[in-house]
This record gives structure tokens, sequence and C-alpha cells, in this order.
């Protein structure tokens, strides 16, 4: 006869169920507290970087990079083109003010000049020739005047002669009214002449002037056609390094072309590219420096150019305060610290790469007895290559972690393992 069997209410099967429940339980509510409590995490004190807050002079500086330039550059123009029939020299070459470049050929420019000549040699002889005839016809007119003067000083003697002889009763009156009449005539002729003369002379004068003025305009396109044949040979405008050299035996230059440069040597000045963000606090006179050599020169800005580069920089020009550095070269790139302030005393922070993850908003205390960092809120104000301007959340002698906080982020505090 078949019996009723009770089944067992705690089998093995089951109770390993219950204690694999709970110990998952118990995995979850540990995680909650982990994620909800405060975060830590153990981390290797030799895979971070720590450093120490101190207190000194600080300037804002931004890094730039510069290209050494000649301190001046002339641009070498054909001013009226031409054909290049020799070049004189090479590219690179060591020039001395007028030493020749190269010479070109202008048919039209050369042609030109003859027929200026021309029309100058036309217009002198022309000149030449009016003045001889007015003076001949000067002459002819002090001539008339010598024949009037001469009349009326005749008739001036007979009237008065006359006039004698009429006041004796020697000398009927209508002989004395011819006399008279006489002497007002050659007056007046005398008079007409001398007018006649002031009038000629001023008239000459007139002439003289203006044939003079238009001699000189055309004596001045005259040495201007000289000029411009002239420039066909081109020449050095200053002692220099002629660089940038482009014109080939055969080869047809026009009007206003750059035939090339010349870089004055005497000095050199660096053209600095700013990133537009700092384009409201650059001007004339802040200052920078550079290392080279193992020796630290300084520069100025002298000129700045507004205008915003496709990039989003713009330039400005770097002056050497004293010497230029020995063996520095024309297109050779320096790494320059710009100074935006003066230097000033501050609570300096090393900078690091918790900045990219901070923004500069907290940090990685150490603890005093350095066993742990925990989340500090600092402010930071200006920064230099080095360094970053604490405004609060540090003292001098602070010890903080500045490398990445890439793993980090969630973390309140690091437990550092030695």
């Amino acid at each position: 006869m078949d019996r009723v069997l009770k089944k067992k209410k705690w089998g093995r099967k089951r109770i390993l169920t219950i204690l694999g429940i709970t110990a998952l339980a118990a995995l979850m509510v540990g995680a909650y507290y982990a994620t909800a409590g405060k975060n830590k995490l153990n981390v290797d004190v030799d895979r971070i970087t720590i450093s120490e807050v101190t207190k000194g002079p600080f300037a804002e500086t931004i890094p730039v990079n510069g290209v050494v330039m000649p301190i001046e550059t002339i641009y070498i123009d054909a001013e009226d083109g031409g054909r290049v029939e020799e070049r004189f020299v090479e590219d690179g070459a060591t020039m001395k003010k007028d030493q020749p470049i190269l010479r070109l050929s202008n048919p039209d420019v050369e042609l030109n000049l003859a027929n200026q000549e021309t029309t100058v040699f036309n217009t002198l002889t022309q000149m030449n020739i009016n003045k001889n005839n007015a003076d001949e016809n000067t002459v002819n007119k002090r001539n008339l005047l010598e024949d009037a003067m001469n009349a009326y000083n005749e008739a001036k003697r007979v009237y008065e002669l006359d006039k004698t002889l009429y006041a004796k009763n020697a000398l009927a009156a209508q002989d004395l009214k011819v006399a008279e009449n006489t002497y007002t005539y050659a007056l007046r002729k005398k008079e007409l002449q001398e007018q006649i003369l002031h009038q000629d002379s001023i008239s000459v004068k007139q002439q003289e002037e203006e044939a003079k003025q238009n001699y000189n305009q055309m004596q001045t396109m005259l040495q201007m056609m000289r000029n411009k044949v002239q420039h066909l040979v081109v020449v050095a405008p200053r002692d220099g390094q002629l660089t940038s050299l482009d014109a080939e035996i055969g080869q047809n230059k026009n009007k206003g072309d750059q035939l090339g440069e010349i870089d004055v040597l005497t000095s050199y000045k660096v053209r600095v590219d700013v990133d537009e963000h700092y384009l409201s606090r650059v001007y004339n006179g802040l200052r920078g420096d550079f290392d080279f050599a193992d020796t630290t020169y300084k520069i100025e800005i002298r000129k700045v150019f507004t205008a915003v580069k496709t990039g989003g920089t713009f330039q400005v020009d770097m002056y050497f305060l004293g010497k230029v550095p020995a063996g520095i070269r024309r297109g050779q790139t320096l790494q320059i610290r710009l100074f935006l302030s003066d230097q000033t005393t501050a609570i300096l922070l090393p900078k690091g790469g918790f900045f990219q993850t901070t923004g500069g908003n907290w940090i990685f205390k150490l603890s005093p007895d350095g066993h742990t960092a925990y989340r500090q809120d600092i402010q930071v104000n200006r920064a230099s290559p080095d360094f970053y301007e604490v405004v609060s959340g540090l003292k001098p002698g602070d010890k903080v972690v500045t490398s990445s906080y890439d793993n980090y982020e969630r973390m309140q505090e690091l437990v550092l393992n030695r």
C-alpha cells in the first residue's frame, strides 16, 4: 500500500537560490551606496602629478610664434615694363645701392624719348628765332623813339625862341602859332613812342616768361623720358640682399610687375601671429621675450595690423630691445612669451591636465597627512605659460593633483597608495 511522503521545505537547491539572491541584493545595495555616497578611488601616487601652490612674481603671458623678417623690405617693380635682355646678378646676391640687377628693353619708351628730344630742340630753336625777332623789333621802336625825341627837342627849341622874338615884336603871331603846333605835335609823338616802347617791353617780357615756362616743362618731360629709359636698367634702391628675383632672359614684364625684393639686413624684426581673442588687449609698447642660444632676449610691439586673417589671427611687428641675437636668420621661427600685464605678486598654481576637466573651478587638494586628496572649489583668473593665478580656494604650501582627471571626474576623494 502506497504512503504519502511530506515534501521538505528547505531543500538544498532552494537554500542555494536564496543565498544567491541575497548576495546579489547586497552587491546592488553596496553599489548604490558607493555611487550615492562619497565616491573614493584608490590611486597609485606614481601615476599622478602632485604640485605645490606657491606665491611669487606673476605676469599674464601668452605663447605666440613669430617669424624673423628683415627690418625693411623694398619691393622692386617694373616702372614701364619691357623685355628682359640681361641679368647682372642672381637671386640671393648681396647688393650695393645703385648696383645694376637686370636690363629691360622697351622700344616705345625709347621712341618717346627720341620724339621728346626733337620737340625740345625745335622749341629751343623757335625760342631763339622769336627772341631775335623781338630784339630787332625793340631796336626799331627805340630808333623811332629817338627820332621822335630829336623832333621834339628841335620843335621845343624853335618854339621857345619864337616866344622870345614874339615878345619883342620881332615875330608875327602866325609864325608863333606854327611853332607852337609843331612843338605840340612833336611832344605827343614822343609820348606815343615812349608808350609803345613801354608796352613792347612788357609784351616781350611776358612772351619770354611764357616761352621759358613752356621750355622748362618740356625739359621736365624730357628728363622724365630719360629717367624712364634709364630705369630700364633696374638697380638696387638700397644696400641689402636681393631676394625673390623673378625675371628670366626673354621674359616680358608688364608695367608694375614685381621683379624682386631687397631685404635691408642692418637689423631684423619679428612678425607675430596673435589669436583674435586678444585683439583689444594688444597695442604698441607691449613687450615679450624669447630664449635663443641659452640667452633670453626682449622684444617690443611697434606696429599692430588689426585686420583679422583667415584662421582667426591678427599680426604684429615686434622689434628687438638691445642687441639682436647673433646667428639669427630670415624666416626663422621664434617661440615668444607675450606679456599682457605688468609683473605682480600672486598665488601660483602650476598648469596641468586637470584644467581640461575642471575648467579651473575645482581641484583635488591633498590632506595634511598626504594619504588622500579631496575636491576643493577654487577660482583662477589670469594665466601664464606655466601657472594660473589663484584668486580663492588655495594658499601657498597647499599640495594639489595637477595631472589629468580623465578617470576622476565623478570621484569625491582619491586614496593615495604609495
